[in-house]
């Protein structure tokens, strides 16, 4: 099997929004940054982190995550990789960096992922579907 990416949304309304702290903490429960597993929102924080380096054009290496965060360097590896599997975040010359320079285009970006699964999806489904005589 090819490299994959996992993209995760979980339906939620957004509701009034009384802050960018709570339209920031409805688009990580959007994006499946939330769980009840990650007891001190470890993934969400170095989100937001992230997100802050954006906005000067930079990244941090794990090491400067953890310390930042006062998490281990293990946690902070385990959720990065998760936002790199989800396309959330990449990984340049030691330093993790969000994906796109904001988070309107980055929200752009994982929506043309989506896309794209959908129409592999579709594609090998119409194979199936013709070899399976279901046409």
């Amino acid at each position: 099997m090819r490299g994959y990416k996992k993209i995760t949304l979980i339906r939620s309304r957004a509701g009034e929004m009384d802050s960018v702290n709570d339209a920031l903490q409805w688009i990580g429960v959007s994006l499946g940054l939330v769980s009840l597993r990650d007891r001190d929102r470890s993934c969400f924080r170095i989100f937001i982190e992230l997100l802050k380096m954006a906005r000067l054009n930079s990244g941090l290496t794990s090491d400067e995550l953890a310390e930042k965060l006062n998490l281990s360097r293990g946690t902070v590896v385990h959720h990065l990789n998760t936002l790199m599997e989800r396309g959330i975040v990449s990984h340049v010359k030691n330093e993790y960096h969000l994906r796109e320079k904001n988070l309107e285009s980055l929200i752009d970006a994982l929506n043309r992922d989506a896309d794209s699964i959908w129409e592999e999806l579709k594609r090998v489904s119409a194979y199936i579907d013709k070899f399976l005589n279901f046409r």
